[in-house]
Order: C-alpha cells, then structure tokens, then sequence
C-alpha cells in the first residue's frame, strides 16, 4: 500500500473528483464509486464492496457519505476518511453557499430553467446506475424477486417502510440465497484494513448515544447555537434510507420552528437534488439561510457537522466487526 501521505492524497482527489460528478443521488452515488473504486482502481473487490454498502444502508445517515469514508479509512487511515468526506462533501456544499447566497437573483424563468435542466441531467445519471447495481447485485431469479418485492414494500406509506425492507429482505435473503453456505473471505479486506480498533468503536458508539441522549437536555441551557445542532444532529441520527427520508424532519425543525422561511426551503431542496454530492448537505443551506444567529457560515458549517456526524460514529462504530457481521 502507499505511504499514508500519498493515500491521502490521491483519495482526497479522487473523492473531490466524485463529489464535483456525482449528481443523482445515494442510488448513483454508489454506483459512481463502484465504478471508480471496484473496477478502475482495485481497491475492493466486488462482493467486498456490495457488502460494505449493505453495511452503510443498514445504518441510521447518508450511505453514500459512510461508504465514501469507509473506502478512505481503507485507503488512508483516519486522515484517508476525513479526505474521502472532504472531497466528497465540500463541492456541494460551497454550491448550495453559493446558491443560497444569490437566491435572490436566480427567481424566475431563467433559474428555474436551469434547476430543472440539471435535474433531467440527473435523471439519466441515476437510470445508469441503477442498471448498473441491478445487474451485478441481482444476476438471478431469486435475488431479482427479492429486490423487487422490496420495491414494492417501500411503496407503503408508512414511517416503518424502510424498517420493513430491511427486516424482510434479511429474511428472505437468509430463506432463499443460500442458507447455511459458508460466505467467501478471498480478497476482502480484514477489519484490521480499515484501521480502526475495537477502543474507537466504543468511543464512536458511546459519543453517538450521549450526544443523542445528552443534546436535547442540554439544548435549552447553551442557547441557540446548541439548538440548531441538536435539531440537525438528531435529523442526521434517526433517519434510515438516505436523503430524501430526512427532509420530512428537516422541515419539522426548520421551517415549523420558523428558523427558515417555506419558500426558501423548497429553493434550496430543489437546488440540491439538481447538484451533485450528498443530499445531507442541504443542511449547510439551511444553516446558511436561518433567519437568526448562527446563520451564514457559522450557521452552515454548524448544520453541516451536525447532521453528518451521527452517521459516521455509527460506521466508525460497525468497521471492527464488518467481517463478523458479513459472515
């Protein structure tokens, strides 16, 4: 492997290339860096890279920001997944900045025109990569009609869906794909690969829950500022399925509380899906677009921290027992 220097390097690199050209969504996202990390570069092999996803999609967070990391951590240590979020996090950010910064000057035909432009972009970004996954994650029958009853069960209009995608496709996978088989270890990466110890997975595990336990009695004592990250610390904690899931309680604790107005809301979400990156980095949008301090930057890079910070503690939390949990 490289020298811990270089690794960080390149995967900063690499990950800023990513989060300038991953427009779409977690679906896309993760099929960007397939395509990047599994066959271009070789740094995971196939089944080791659909088994990390399965990983970060069985967590609370933006899937594609933990994956993103995880690879990082592989690459480069605890600097390789700061880089890996870095680069694919900041782009977007500083466009929703930008954005939220001239919102005032992009109403009317010519912003919506753009806005919706790159969301027909996008359309087909996504299209591809859900053929992508589909075809290698999917090769027969009975993983197909798995995948496919689980898109009809996500259907439902229930704040349980996803719970039950997950709970049922576990169990029809344990029923139908070859129960009692033992799972191939050949070319995965051991635990150990992702350089994080079973004393930092208790640490990230315990600062998760105090944070979520500790930060709503706390709030009302460290004024505003501790209000606003709790609001989006816990956003960031309680939400299964990616993005678009967490916007629902995004508006609950920003535009009901009346941190930021309605329309503003809906300008920034629409700028976001029409971006590339995270969806999670709406937040730094409607940090910078609160109506009070902290707003601006403080207020952006406060929202930011907050709503990503859950889900990587968790993953932080999971590596050291990835191969356990794998087999």
């Amino acid at each position: 492997s490289p020298p811990a220097s270089a690794g960080v390097h390149e995967v900063f690199t690499v990950f800023l290339k990513l989060g300038l050209t991953c427009f779409g969504g977690p679906i896309a996202h993760i099929g960007y860096f397939r395509r990047e990390f599994v066959e271009r570069r070789g740094w995971l092999d196939d089944d080791a890279y659909s088994d990390l996803v399965a990983l970060c999609q069985l967590l609370p967070g933006p899937a594609s920001s933990q994956v993103g990391f995880s690879v990082g951590l592989l690459r480069g240590g605890w600097c390789g997944g700061l880089a890996a979020w870095l680069g694919f996090t900041l782009p977007s950010v500083l466009l929703l900045l930008a954005f939220a910064a001239g919102a005032q000057h992009l109403n009317g035909p010519v912003g919506d025109g753009l806005i919706h432009g790159l969301k027909l972009v996008a359309v087909a970004v996504v299209a591809q990569a859900v053929w992508d996954m589909a075809r290698r994650l999917c090769p027969d029958r009975r993983r197909a009609a798995i995948a496919l009853a689980m898109v009809a069960l996500s259907l439902l209009d229930s704040p349980y869906a996803q719970l039950l995608v997950i709970a049922a496709g576990a169990a029809l996978g344990m029923v139908l794909c070859n129960p009692g088989v033992a799972v191939a270890t050949a070319g995965m990466p051991r635990a150990a690969g992702f350089r994080v110890s079973r004393g930092a997975s208790a640490v990230a595990l315990a600062s998760f829950c105090i944070l979520l336990s500790g930060l709503p009695a706390l709030s009302g004592l460290g004024g505003r500022a501790l209000e606003v990250f709790e609001a989006f610390y816990r956003c960031g904690a309680l939400v299964f399925g990616g993005g678009h899931v967490v916007l629902p309680l995004l508006q609950q604790q920003t535009v009901a509380t009346g941190w930021v107005a309605s329309h503003d809301f809906l300008a920034g979400y629409g700028a976001a899906q029409a971006l590339p990156g995270p969806l999670f980095t709406f937040a730094a949008f409607l940090g910078w677009s609160m109506t009070a301090q902290p707003n601006h930057w403080s207020g952006a890079l406060l929202a930011t921290a907050a709503i990503f910070l859950p889900g990587l503690l968790l993953v932080i939390a999971a590596l050291p027992y990835w191969q356990a949990l794998r087999a």
